[in-house]
């Protein structure tokens, strides 16, 4: 197995384009997880470590944009205030150690159907800067899941950031495991108020064969909540909601759970964000 470790972005591409099967790892703690289980090594290794350029964020004209480098220990530090929904699964990722060094571009290029930073990117409508020797292009958040694991990147192509829009309003995101923590999700919703556009943005994780949005959902809260009043949000509009994620989703039986408690979960937890959110722009109780 070939080991490549540029120090410049430039170089990083060119041994991209010159590797196009090389796996780029920053944390690596996707890959070292299937090293360890057997799974067959890469025929090379594309370490962006040393690429300076990767490991920091900016703000520009109302978004966040995250170098493929930056962890999720610094969301969690340094973004919760404009990028909650992020923050908060942020959290949720493996131990204090793997947050670390993990990064949402690793969970990106991984495209596994429980990455816990894909709902929140659907609910905001991130996008996902994708660069080669050939030049930038950005994905569509909504376009970069494939399948399984499949992503939308080019052979020659690497995440150079995410671009996640500063919050408008209250986000959240929810999680079940079959234990508290460092545990792969059963499944996740994540939901993000936007009272200026009177829009709602959702994300389902780990109930597909790849993360989601439940577009009918969006729509019916986005109809029904009473933006101009700040009025309490009914019971039966939150249920509904609910029920609505959950019918966006196609879940399976698996080790984890059955896709029976998978959609009851998501309809629970899909009511119980709404409910949050509209708590926290209203000032009413949660």
């Amino acid at each position: 197995m070939d080991f490549l470790r540029p120090t410049t972005w430039a170089d990083a591409l060119s041994a991209k384009a010159e590797h196009p099967d090389a796996m780029p790892i920053a944390g690596g703690t996707d890959l070292m997880v299937g090293l360890n289980f057997g799974q067959p090594p890469p025929p090379a290794l594309l370490d962006l470590t040393a690429v300076g350029e990767l490991a920091g964020w900016d703000r520009d004209d109302g978004t966040i944009r995250i170098g493929a480098g930056v962890t999720y220990s610094q969301i969690i530090a340094e973004l919760a205030r404009e990028c909650p929904a992020l923050a908060v699964a942020s959290r949720t990722v493996g131990s204090p150690q793997i947050r670390n060094r993990a990064t949402v571009a690793g969970n990106l290029g991984t495209a596994s159907p429980a990455g816990d930073a894909h709902p929140p990117l659907l609910a905001t409508g991130a996008l996902v800067e994708a660069s080669s020797v050939r030049g930038t292009r950005v994905i569509d958040i909504d376009d970069f899941f494939l399948g399984v694991k499949r992503n939308a990147l080019a052979p020659d192509e690497l995440i150079r950031a995410v671009r996640v829009p500063v919050a408008a309003g209250p986000q959240q995101f929810a999680k079940i495991g079959t234990r508290n923590a460092m545990v792969i999700a059963v499944c996740t919703v994540a939901v993000a108020l936007d009272p200026v556009r009177r829009s709602v943005g959702t994300g389902i994780g780990s109930a597909a064969p790849t993360p989601r949005r439940a577009v009918e959902a969006e729509a019916l809260a986005a109809a029904n909540l009473p933006w101009s009043s700040g009025g309490a949000l009914a019971e039966d509009l939150a249920r509904d909601f609910g029920n609505r994620v959950a019918a966006a989703a196609s879940p399976i039986d698996d080790v984890r759970g059955t896709a029976a408690y998978r959609r009851h979960s998501l309809a629970v937890l899909a009511r119980r964000a709404l409910q949050w959110t509209w708590a926290e722009m209203t000032g009413g109780p949660r």
